[in-house]
């Protein structure tokens, strides 16, 4: 009997590293599938490229679309609470795309303006598509008025409200 028990005990580990040595294989097939799989379906890191605006010891990066030398100016994003209800914030990256060579003193006055006509707004008047419109024609109102025409566009980033 002392042998048939030991014996029992004996084909239960058996079975046990088996059962383990099959779990650990999967995991391993499993692993090495995710990696080949993750490297055939995801694009390759983009390489730094050298801007002519860093030079050598400068800053390596992917160069932008928007530049001062294509006329195109990015505002520092404008992050503020609403007039009503004021515990909403709104975020909004704006580019200035101009008829002539930027002005960026010009751009910093524009960031102003309406950071501070931002503050006016209330949620209802932006509410929906058309209020989204109403503002957008009211920001470039704003900014036709600050410039005198010198920017032609005003262009929307990204914008959030929370």
């Amino acid at each position: 009997m002392a042998d048939e028990a030991q014996a029992a005990d004996a084909g239960k580990r058996k079975n046990t590293v088996m059962v383990l040595a099959g779990v650990a294989v999967l995991t391993l097939v499993g692993v090495g599938g995710g990696w080949v799989l993750g490297g055939v379906i995801a694009p390759p890191a983009p390489q730094p490229v050298q801007t002519a605006e860093t030079g050598e010891g400068g800053k390596e990066g992917i160069p932008h679309i928007s530049t001062p030398e294509k006329g195109v100016v990015l505002l520092e994003p404008i992050t503020t609470n609403l007039a009503y209800p004021s515990e909403n914030w709104i975020r909004l990256e704006l580019a200035l795309a101009f008829k002539g060579p930027p002005e960026l003193p010009l751009a910093e006055d524009i960031h102003q303006d309406i950071l501070a006509y931002m503050r006016t707004v209330s949620l209802q008047q932006i509410e929906g598509p058309r209020g989204f419109q109403y503002l957008k024609d009211d920001i470039q109102e704003r900014i036709d008025l600050r410039s005198q025409g010198k920017v032609a566009k005003v262009m929307f980033r990204t914008f959030v409200i929370e």
